[in-house]
């Protein structure tokens, strides 16, 4: 049997170990990431919560019933190898994580490349000012936001695999007509457009991710995901000191063959990613691809090992949409509001110094290439600090108080930008003293993976990965309105909002770790506190149990 598939969990050893047993003997349909052991010994209900028939019975009804794709290649008795087993994983990160990489590479070069272009005197070409460059940003995050669960929705119905080519290709064509911009009124068109078809996307990618990996996995392939936000922007700042000498080729600024052949870049990728991106494990094979990815026996590791982390998300199909009864319970599941509004408030504060980067350089006296370079030591050092915070979290089993680390980096650097008195006299400082800021180690890839670990079932996850979305996002319009004109060029009122906000973002952390500890440790004294029919009442209405979702007494939380 494979080892190491342990699913993180919030509980201590000796209360998971009883917990699971108990659950086990109430012949519950309880799973290994829902009531984890961490029991020093093998055994089969800690590597297989199938183990039992009467488990393995109930769950293949629910495959069934829920006509998941993947059912057949479901057995409990399989047993592999750990070589096998971390053979396959390096294979799935080079096809699955790593396209998944180069599709958000795509969402983040139409998304990002503003900051480049408005180094080259785009508002002045277009008659625009600081606050039109405001108001164009909050468009764009408002048609995101606006349309993250619609989206959601959508590629809950058609797959992802379908959804999302579809998502890039359409906003690559809107990115690419910015060539073309006219004046303000063009330029807030486009960013509607735009981000309303990028809305969703990141959710719907790691909906599809997690078909492929175990829950524990998944914050690390997390983090190469949001790497990619990074590289990207190293990429595009490299890309800009070359596009942005094309001003005046055929009359034109250089902003605009930015956005032009960025824009074919990325249209380029949503059209591979048609071909690409398979809908599920079994449905790699294809008439441009006759092998597929796997072998048949690849094929029933890759869905065993993510059905044994988590038997949950095969209780529905891929092509399956939300009801909206589902939609409802999962809109008001409150246990999952401390990581929403985590989302919300904790990266407000980089926010600005990050936008406004790029401006800030250029009033300081550097000239439009060299702004665009001095952009790139940042997106390094928050690659580095990502990959070592998320790879922390994983290690030591830890989200909130790793997560915190972020809050706790940022902290000092926005009180020494509030009172630093040389912005406009000390240039090289100013740069050093928001790349610093910048360089923090960002927590995103935690989150997300923390809030899919809670969210216990395929339709709650679906819903619950576009409203974290959606807060992230309302918090970056929050973030567009704290630099403003009138506050420029040092933002002392702006940077003192930010302080107040770094300080709530280390309270939330807090609170959200003292809460899901509080919530767990109420569902051990309840769940004690039952006799054994009792449990096996609990049980008897398996749907309505599996219905349960964050409420089951049997799922303990993540934290």
């Amino acid at each position: 049997m494979a080892t190491d598939r342990a699913a993180p969990g919030p509980l201590e050893t000796d209360s998971k170990a009883r917990l699971t047993q108990e659950i086990q003997d109430a012949v519950s349909p309880a799973t290994k990431s829902d009531v984890p052991s961490d029991s020093d010994s093998d055994s089969e209900i800690e590597t297989n919560p199938f183990a039992k028939p009467q488990v393995a019975a109930y769950w293949k009804d629910v495959y069934e019933k829920a006509q998941y794709e993947c059912r057949h290649a479901f057995d409990p008795t399989l047993e592999w190898t750990e070589e096998e087993e971390k053979k396959l994983i390096r294979r799935m990160d080079w096809r699955v994580c790593l396209w998944a990489c180069i599709m958000f590479f795509g969402l983040q070069v139409d998304r990002g490349n503003l900051s480049q272009a408005v180094s080259d005197n785009m508002l002045d070409d277009l008659g625009m000012n600081t606050n039109d460059f405001n108001l164009g940003n909050i468009v764009f995050l408002l048609s995101f936001l606006l349309a993250e669960l619609p989206s959601q929705l959508i590629s809950k119905k058609l797959g992802p695999d379908r959804w999302i080519p579809m998502q890039i290709t359409l906003w690559s064509i809107v990115a690419t007509s910015q060539f073309w911009l006219s004046g303000r009124s063009s330029f807030l068109a486009t960013r509607a457009l735009i981000g309303m078809l990028e809305g969703g996307f990141i959710p719907d990618i790691i909906l599809w991710l997690s078909y492929f990996y175990t829950s524990k996995e998944l914050p690390i392939r997390l983090s190469f995901f949001w790497t990619a936000l990074s590289v990207t922007d190293i990429a595009t700042s490299l890309a800009a000191f070359g596009l942005l000498r094309m001003r005046g080729i055929l009359g034109h600024a250089g902003w605009r063959w930015l956005f032009l052949v960025e824009g074919l870049i990325t249209l380029c990728v949503g059209i591979a990613s048609f071909f690409y991106m398979p809908a599920s494990a079994v449905q790699t094979k294809t008439w441009f691809r006759p092998n597929g990815w796997f072998s048949e026996r690849e094929v029933l590791i890759v869905v065993n090992r993510v059905l044994r982390d988590d038997p949950s998300k095969g209780d529905m199909h891929n092509r399956q949409a939300i009801t909206p009864r589902r939609l409802w319970n999962c809109l008001k599941d409150y246990h999952l509001w401390p990581i929403y509004a985590l989302g919300l408030v904790c990266f407000i504060p980089q926010a600005p110094p990050k936008t406004y980067m790029t401006l800030i350089l250029r009033s300081l006296g550097f000239d439009t290439m060299t702004t665009n370079l001095l952009t790139i030591p940042a997106s390094v050092m928050h690659i580095i600090t990502l990959l070592a915070l998320t790879w922390l979290s994983v290690k030591v089993d830890q989200r909130a108080l790793v997560g915190i680390l972020q809050s706790i980096w940022t902290l000092p650097c926005i009180i020494a930008l509030r009172f630093w008195p040389g912005t406009m006299v000390n240039p090289w400082g100013t740069f050093a003293l928001v790349t610093t800021l910048l360089s923090y180690p960002y927590t995103h890839a935690i989150l997300v993976a923390w809030t899919s670990r809670n969210s216990n079932n395929v339709g709650n996850r679906s819903v619950s990965a576009a409203l974290y979305n959606m807060m992230v996002q309302l918090g970056n319009v929050i973030s567009n309105n704290i630099y403003v004109e009138a506050d420029k060029p040092l933002y002392r009122k702006g940077n003192t909002n930010l302080l107040a906000i770094n300080i709530l973002a280390i309270l939330l952390f807090l609170f959200a770790k003292a809460y899901y500890v509080w919530e767990n440790r109420r569902r051990d004294r309840k769940w004690a506190a039952m006799t054994e029919e009792e449990r096996r009442e609990y049980y008897r209405d398996a749907d309505k149990v599996r219905g349960q979702a964050t409420n089951r007494l049997d799922f303990r939380f993540a934290h």
